[in-house]
């Protein structure tokens, strides 16, 4: 893993530091629907993100078990983990250093649990027709992973 560089200290050739940052998420899929959240936090012009359920592992955590942990929290559902999905990979910039993020997502398929029994970081969970997440959700990469859940839906039925 990179070694944490200290704000404001510039990297080599004048650009800004970097840092690398790992999630993990999944496409929860029953009969042909997948799981959507809303986050309580908004997008930066301060309008709701439709989103999928994803974040960090926690120490000892595979990425595997923080995408099932991070589905159940966020969307309140328990799932089996079908395969791998696909990386979804973008740059932002945090307090002046760049952050390189990988969110690795996996093909869930859906054992049980409601999706109001999510937590407080999520305003709301529900089912979505996986066609209908493949352009409603909000940031491109998770249009991608909708995509291909559909793509491979058979898989889990």
């Amino acid at each position: 893993m990179a070694r944490a560089k200290r704000p404001g200290r510039r990297a080599r050739g004048g650009r800004p530091p970097v840092e690398r940052e790992l999630s993990a998420g999944g496409v929860v899929v029953r009969d042909g629907a997948c799981v959507v959240i809303v986050p309580t936090r908004r997008a930066a012009n301060g309008s709701r993100v439709l989103a999928l359920p994803k974040g960090h592992p926690e120490p000892g955590e595979s990425v595997q078990q923080a995408a099932l942990r991070e589905v159940r929290e966020e969307a309140g559902v328990d799932c089996d983990v079908i395969g791998p999905l696909g990386d979804v990979r973008y740059w932002y910039q945090r307090d002046g250093v760049r952050v390189a993020k990988v969110v690795r997502f996996f093909l869930l398929a859906y054992r049980g649990g409601d999706p109001a029994d999510h937590d407080h970081e999520v305003e709301e969970a529900r089912w979505m027709p996986l066609a209908e997440a493949a352009t409603a959700l909000t940031h491109p990469g998770d249009r991608e992973m909708a995509t291909l859940a559909l793509s491979r839906a058979g898989d889990v039925e």
